[in-house]
């Protein structure tokens, strides 16, 4: 959510920052619903004022026995009395078209964010590992998968498409990775340990800036809860309309949870194999920081993806996202691309984001700094550490066997009881 005093302050300097978002020249229609917004409280501020100036004026044409003018007086009063819920409604009616004409527009890209309307405008920050050369021919990880337990079509049957039966040694190989990002997170850099809510409400939702523009995107319950489709939402949640003090800052959550995405913009996409699916594991990362801290955790959460892709053994690179490529809460994203040997190209698999306080907003979820009075919005990050199913597409491709068996990374094995080969089923 933005602040319409920074659009007032400088609305040339919004429309500048929305227009590399691709949206052309908010500021004066935001602009002009804040007026109407303005006009209408004041509207009913004045109508209130009256009412209680009318209403001292009666005691005191009372105490003067001037019962004419008294009459006249409440006369007046009921008027406004009359009158005052309905100006009410019409200030509710103009704070609310303000407030969604601004929950509708996407942050504000950070300065050093590359020009570019499509993934094409992406920049390359570093490149890390080097491929691995193969003696024979590489498979994709849906024609490796199925010895090992991807069962897609008992996947399909069971819940439709873009649902997978994982089963046997990919069952343990998944449980094994998301339990080392986890170890990984919380006993090397400092990250709690959350089981988040796996439903949530409108208000979490909207909160991480999934409502109102996203709906399609998500599942929803008969009951009227989300599916979440990051435990970003629920550990994000966790600081909603809270006021913390300076010295809770910073705080670290991570989370390994199911997720679930209807891939509504995605028709077409992935059809084939793991990579996108509507139901998923994956590791969270959220922090909460203060303001001033908020570019150095972007970099230290960030560095903390890559350490599980360094542990892993797994070539990447990381990618600063261009402003048309970004999130709609993204303030600058870096994504991790893992090198998939059997697509031969680099693929998505860890994106990490610092929203400013623009989730904040939407939450409510402040600070005071020490020595302040006044409250100060947090800021937000949040960042996959990883995405569990895509990883498991990573190893089966880089580790893959000439005679079909997935060799396991060696800092999975302890997790595996020692097991140092998942073998292809006859």
């Amino acid at each position: 959510m933005h602040d319409i005093r920074v659009i007032r302050d400088d609305p040339a300097a919004f429309d500048t920052a929305l227009a590399r978002r691709g949206v052309a020249s908010p500021a004066a229609g935001l602009l002009s619903l804040d007026d109407a917004r303005r006009a209408a409280i004041a509207a009913a501020q004045d109508a209130q004022t009256r009412r209680n100036d009318l209403s001292k004026q009666i005691g005191q044409a009372k105490a003067q026995k001037d019962e004419p003018r008294a009459q006249a007086l409440m006369a007046d009063v009921a008027a406004l009395k009359d009158a005052l819920p309905g100006l009410e409604a019409d200030e509710a009616a103009a704070e609310a078209a303000l407030n969604d004409a601004l929950a509708a527009l996407p942050n504000r890209p950070a300065p050093d964010v590359p020009e570019g309307e499509d993934e094409t405008g992406n920049v390359v920050i570093h490149q890390r590992g080097t491929p691995a050369a193969f003696a024979f021919p590489v498979r994709e990880h849906d024609a490796i998968g199925p010895a090992i337990g991807l069962d897609f079509e008992t996947g399909v049957a069971i819940a439709g498409a873009r649902f997978t039966l994982v089963r046997g040694p990919a069952a343990r190989l998944q449980r094994a990775l998301g339990q080392f990002m986890l170890d990984t997170l919380t006993q090397h850099h400092g990250y709690e340990e959350v089981a988040p809510p796996l439903l949530v409400k409108d208000e979490a939702v909207f909160g991480t800036g999934q409502l109102p523009k996203f709906a399609e995107d998500l599942f929803r319950t008969t009951d009227g809860r989300w599916l979440i489709p990051t435990a970003e939402v629920s550990l994000t949640n966790i600081v909603r309309e809270a006021i913390l003090s300076a010295d809770e800052l910073p705080l670290r959550f991570a989370a390994l949870t199911p997720c679930f995405r209807s891939e509504a913009g995605a028709a077409g996409r992935d059809t084939r194999g793991y990579i996108r699916q509507h139901q998923f594991d994956k590791v969270e990362m959220v922090s909460i920081v203060p303001e001033d801290a908020s570019d150095a955790e972007h970099e230290r959460m960030t560095a903390c993806a890559e350490g599980i892709l360094d542990a892993l053994e797994l070539p990447y690179r990381r990618m600063l996202l261009c402003a048309g490529d970004m999130g709609f809460t993204a303030r600058r994203t870096y994504d991790l691309e893992v090198w998939l040997p059997g697509q031969d190209t680099y693929r998505e698999i860890s994106s990490c984001s610092t929203c400013g306080d623009f989730q904040a907003r939407r939450m409510n979820a402040r600070y005071r700094p020490e020595g302040e009075k006044a409250t100060r919005f947090v800021h937000t990050l949040n960042g996959s550490g990883l995405a569990v199913g895509r990883t498991l597409v990573a190893v089966l491709e880089n580790y893959q066997q000439a005679d079909g068996a997935v060799a396991v990374p060696a800092v999975l094995q302890p997790y595996l009881g020692g097991l140092t080969r998942l073998e292809p089923r006859g």
